[in-house]
């Protein structure tokens, strides 16, 4: 979406994205039409073969990209406006993980056809969240083929400041925000591996379609957690990333996980633990700290009107996440988090 335009004729090809057909808009009408927003914080953004941007001063850049396709991420013939916003959540929650403040963020995509009514849909969702956060949308590239999202996003952290996966020590408190396991039992529903009321369906469908990044938990827990990581392939998974970089084990009890009413509900006790343990798409904040910080969390919990709940503690040891019962038993679980490749 940088490119102004100038691409050489022999690029393009009868019927692809390059090419202009009559009485439709080319890629560049789209992307000025769609895509092309004012710029609060940025030298130079869309228009350009480069964007320009500059750190604050004492400011580091914090990076993120992911990338969202088609049948792994999300299912056909999702709502086009949820995905906008789920498209740039994903990534802002990378940011919340680094308590970085959002700042700019390029965007490429992938289309099979130029819908201009989809593609509107989109940019509605995506916008939206963005000016919640101000951020900039500063570049990026527009193709078809297959339909896939991949955004890189850019924000700010004091230097020296930024939460780290490594920074976790023995004996401090593991901690997690919000609900665990809803985004997991909703896209369950929806393969059909379980049924559920229609109004429990509503409110998970919402926390699978339009997760909420904790941005301004992230902020706050700048000084407070000790390592932080965000949740997007599952609890277990994504503690041992912790782990592993902190060089440490954690201990985590399964009774004290927080979850919905619909999970807490479930016959099926294999898929409830598969969707707390293992369940992606929850982008809440797992994080560590002193437990001389107990009292300021309770107050930070109060503040912004979010559930932090202490689930576990980190020690000495091999560097992997071990789930307890209530007698303090290990539990066989299936824990091992979304790999693409596995």
């Amino acid at each position: 979406m940088s490119k102004d335009g100038s691409r050489p004729a022999a690029v393009s090809t009868p019927g692809s994205a390059g090419s202009q057909v009559p009485g439709k808009p080319s890629e560049f009408d789209l992307i000025r039409k769609y895509f092309t927003r004012p710029v609060r914080h940025t030298v130079e953004g869309i228009g350009d073969d480069c964007a320009l941007i500059e750190a604050r001063p004492g400011m580091q850049v914090a990076i993120s990209t992911d990338m969202l396709v088609e049948g792994t991420h999300f299912l056909t013939g999702a709502d086009a406006q949820l995905l906008g916003h789920k498209t740039l959540a994903v990534n802002l929650s990378d940011l919340a993980a680094a308590g970085a403040e959002p700042r700019w963020a390029t965007l490429a995509v992938a289309l099979p056809d130029a819908s201009e009514a989809w593609i509107a849909a989109f940019a509605r969702g995506f916008f939206a969240l963005a000016e919640r956060h101000s951020l900039d949308l500063i570049g990026g590239d527009t193709t078809r083929g297959p339909r896939s999202f991949c955004v890189t996003v850019m924000g700010e952290v004091p230097a020296g400041r930024s939460l780290k996966r490594s920074g976790a020590i023995a004996g401090d408190d593991v901690w997690v925000s919000g609900e665990l396991g809803g985004a997991a039992l909703a896209l369950a529903a929806r393969l059909g591996r379980t049924a559920i009321g229609a109004d429990a369906r509503a409110a998970l469908d919402h926390r699978l379609d339009a997760p909420q990044p904790r941005v301004e938990l992230g902020l706050a827990l700048r000084g407070l957690a000790s390592a932080a990581i965000d949740v997007s392939d599952g609890l277990v998974g994504d503690l041992g990333h912790i782990c592993e970089r902190s060089m440490l084990a954690a201990r985590i009890e399964y009774a004290l996980l927080p979850q919905p009413q619909a999970l807490l509900a479930l016959a099926d006790a294999q898929l409830r633990s598969d969707c707390l343990l293992s369940g992606g798409d929850d982008y809440e904040l797992l994080f560590t700290a002193p437990a001389t910080c107990r009292d300021e969390l309770g107050a930070l919990s109060e503040r912004l009107g979010l559930a932090l709940t202490r689930i576990g503690s980190m020690h000495a040891g091999e560097p992997r996440a071990t789930v307890l019962d209530a007698s303090g038993n290990p539990i066989a679980h299936r824990g091992r988090g979304y790999d693409h490749f596995a």
